[in-house]
C-alpha cells in the first residue's frame, strides 16, 4: 500500500461526499445486462441539525474550541442548522440550511477560506459564499456547489485542483473554469471530480495514478471530461482512485487500484474508466485512501481494498489477499450491519442506519470510532451517545449531523 498523506506519523484518509440513492432496483447480472429499472433520483439530507465530532484533534479540526482530541462525540462548538458535512486532511466544514459554508481545523493552505491562514478551533465562515447546496473536502482543499450549479474552491492548488486554470492557492472561493450545471461534487488526494446533469462527469487536478480517468496521467488545473461512462448519477473520489454510479446500477472505477480498492478482483491501476462486474443493488458508497465501501439495497454494506486495521469489517483484520497483501481485491460484507443507508470512508470507517445510529469501525489510535475507547476494530461498533444522526462525514475525525430533537 501506499500511503499517500500522513500527519502525526498516522495515515490520513480522505473523505468523499456521500449520496444516499433511491429508486435502484437489485439487479443479479450487471456483468452484460442493464438492471431491470434505472436508478433516477439522489436523496440528501434536508433535515437541519447540529454537529458532533471525535476523533483526533490536530488543528482544532473537531471544533469544540481546544485541540484535545476525544474518544466520544462532543457538540461542535455554536453551530447550528447544518444539514451536511465534510472533512478532510486537518480541516472540517458544515453547510447550513441557509447555504452558508462553516468550516475550521487547519488552514495553512487556506483550507477554511476564510481570507486568512489563521487556523481555527472553532467554525468561521467561507468567505462571500451564498445559496451552496452541497459541500466537499479534499486532502487540503474544499468545494462548493452552488444552486445556480457552478462549482467554487479554495485551498491547496499545487495540482490544478481548484480547476481554474491557475495553480496558485487560494484562500478565499474562487469560481472552477467552464462548469455549469452541476449537480454533485467530490474531493480527492488533490483532485476534484463534478457531475453534471446531462450525467456526464469532469475531472481536474492530481492525476499520477490516473484518478482523472482521461486516459493519461497527465494533471490539469481546468476540467475535463471523463470518457467512456454510461450516464452517471453519484461520483465519489478517494486519494487516488474514483468510483461513478451510473442509472443502469453498474459501478465504473478509475485511478490507483493497488490494494483492490475498485473491488474488481485485481490490483491493477487504470487510467480510464473501467467497469467493476459482480456488484448489484448499490445505492450509496464512499472511497477512502485504499479502500472502498458500498451500501446496497438490502441496507447491507461490503469494503473492498486495504485492511490493515480493520477496515472490511468482517473480523479478518488483514485481509484474504489472493496476492499476499493485507488487502482485499473483491466486496466482502461488513459483519452485522443491516439498515444502513450512508457510509464514509476516513481513518475510520462509518455507517449511519436508518435508525439514526452511527456504527463505525477499524483505525482507532485517538478514538477516531467514538466508542469511548482507542481499540481497533474489525467488526462495527455503535458510537456512544448518538441518535437521531442525519448525515457523516469522515476524515482525521469522525462527524455527524443530529436532528434538534435527539
Amino acid at each position: 500500500m501506499k500511503k499517500f498523506i500522513t500527519t502525526a506519523g498516522v495515515t490520513v484518509i480522505i473523505v468523499a461526499v456521500i449520496l444516499n440513492l433511491v429508486g435502484c432496483s437489485s439487479s443479479t447480472n450487471t456483468k452484460t445486462t442493464t438492471p431491470s429499472a434505472t436508478i433516477t433520483s439522489i436523496k440528501t439530507n434536508t433535515v437541519p441539525g447540529n454537529p458532533w465530532a471525535w476523533g483526533s484533534n490536530a488543528s482544532g479540526v473537531l471544533g469544540i474550541g481546544t485541540s484535545t482530541d476525544t474518544n466520544v462525540p462532543v457538540q461542535v462548538s455554536n453551530l447550528t442548522g447544518v444539514i451536511s458535512v465534510a472533512a478532510g486532511q486537518n480541516s472540517t466544514m458544515a453547510l447550513k440550511s441557509d447555504g452558508t459554508v462553516w468550516a475550521w481545523g487547519n488552514n495553512g493552505l487556506g483550507e477554511l477560506g476564510n481570507g486568512t491562514t489563521t487556523s481555527s478551533n472553532v467554525p468561521v465562515q467561507v468567505s462571500n459564499l451564498t445559496g451552496v447546496t452541497a459541500i466537499a473536502a479534499g486532502q487540503t482543499h474544499s468545494m462548493a456547489l452552488k444552486s445556480d450549479g457552478t462549482v467554487w474552491t479554495w485551498g491547496d492548488n499545487t495540482y490544478g485542483e481548484l480547476g481554474n486554470s491557475s495553480n496558485d492557492q487560494s484562500i478565499t472561493p474562487v469560481q472552477v473554469t467552464g462548469l455549469t450545471g452541476i449537480t454533485a461534487i467530490s474531493a480527492g488526494g488533490g483532485f476534484s471530480l463534478a457531475l453534471k446533469s446531462d450525467g456526464t462527469v469532469w475531472s481536474w487536478g492530481n492525476n499520477t495514478f490516473g484518478e482523472l480517468g482521461i486516459g493519461t496521467t497527465t494533471s490539469g488545473n481546468v476540467p475535463a471530461q471523463v470518457s467512456g461512462l454510461p450516464k452517471i448519477i453519484a461520483v465519489t473520489a478517494g486519494a487516488a482512485h474514483s468510483l461513478a454510479l451510473a442509472s443502469d446500477g453498474t459501478i465504473w472505477a478509475w485511478g490507483y487500484n493497488d490494494d483492490g480498492q475498485f473491488g474488481n478482483g485485481t490490483e491493477t491501476d487504470s487510467h480510464a474508466p473501467i467497469q467493476v462486474t459482480g456488484i448489484t443493488g448499490v445505492i450509496a458508497f464512499a472511497a477512502g485512501n485504499s479502500y472502498t465501501l458500498i451500501v446496497k439495497s438490502d441496507g447491507t454494506v461490503w469494503a473492498t481494498g486495504y485492511d490493515q486495521f480493520g477496515e472490511m469489517g468482517n473480523g479478518s483484520h488483514g485481509g484474504v489477499s489472493t496476492m499476499g497483501s493485507t488487502s482485499v481485491e473483491s466486496p466482502v460484507q461488513v459483519t452485522g450491519l443491516t439498515g444502513v443507508t450512508a457510509v464514509a470512508a476516513g481513518i475510520g470507517c462509518m455507517a449511519l442506519k436508518s435508525d439514526g445510529t452511527v456504527w463505525a469501525w477499524g483505525y482507532n489510535q485517538k478514538g477516531e470510532l467514538g466508542d469511548g475507547t482507542t481499540t481497533e476494530r474489525d467488526t462495527p461498533v455503535q458510537v456512544s451517545g448518538l441518535t437521531g444522526a442525519v448525515a457523516i462525514a469522515a476524515g482525521t475525525a469522525g462527524l455527524a449531523v443530529v436532528s434538534p430533537s435527539h
